[in-house]
């Protein structure tokens, strides 16, 4: 399973990387689709209102970025992440299907939208990828269990044993009358 996962994450995150490098090369032909989401984002991001071509160039160097760390096995898991986190609003800013009228142009971007979605897919199940080990939240809780056996087992058992004896003077208290 590791030599797939070798192969596979380089070839999920070549699109990426070669799509962003061709992108901050030349962002103008980017930045026409983007305007619209350009001036969403302005709102919540100051730094980046009004400027569709910073807002190109940032999206890209994230791509080249998370792809690169992606396909070299650094922090895999995050890599495909911010790769499917920036794959939504490409697919719909640059395929928005929806919105042509020819009907070959529709069907071209629409292949181009189901293409993006299936990328979106493999990137989830790669963020979601542990490489056969239990999660993070698995490992924390049951740290204590792996590293003390004894100390794990012997809480319970104190709690257990100072329970029994309550009892047993609770149940003295009743059987002696004085």
């Amino acid at each position: 399973m590791a030599v797939l996962r070798k192969l596979a994450r380089p070839l999920l995150a070549a699109p990426h990387v070669v799509g962003g490098l061709r992108t901050l090369r030349r962002p103008e032909s980017a930045a026409e689709h983007v305007q619209p989401l350009a001036q969403a984002v302005g709102k919540r991001v100051p730094a980046l209102a009004g400027d569709p071509l910073k807002l190109v160039r940032v999206h890209s160097a994230i791509q080249v970025g998370a792809g690169l760390m992606m396909a070299t096995g650094r922090a895999p898991r995050l890599a495909a992440l911010t790769l499917a986190a920036s794959l939504v609003p490409t697919a719909l800013t640059e395929h928005a299907f929806w919105t042509v009228e020819d009907p070959k142009e529709r069907a071209r971007q629409r292949a181009h939208f189901l293409t993006d979605l299936s990328a979106l897919g493999g990137l989830l199940i790669a963020a979601a990828d542990t490489h056969g080990k239990p999660s993070l939240a698995y490992r924390s809780r049951h740290a204590l269990d792996h590293r003390h056996p004894v100390r794990a087992v012997r809480h319970p058992v104190e709690v257990a044993a100072a329970s029994t004896a309550a009892r047993v003077k609770a149940v003295a208290a009743l059987a002696d009358p004085r």
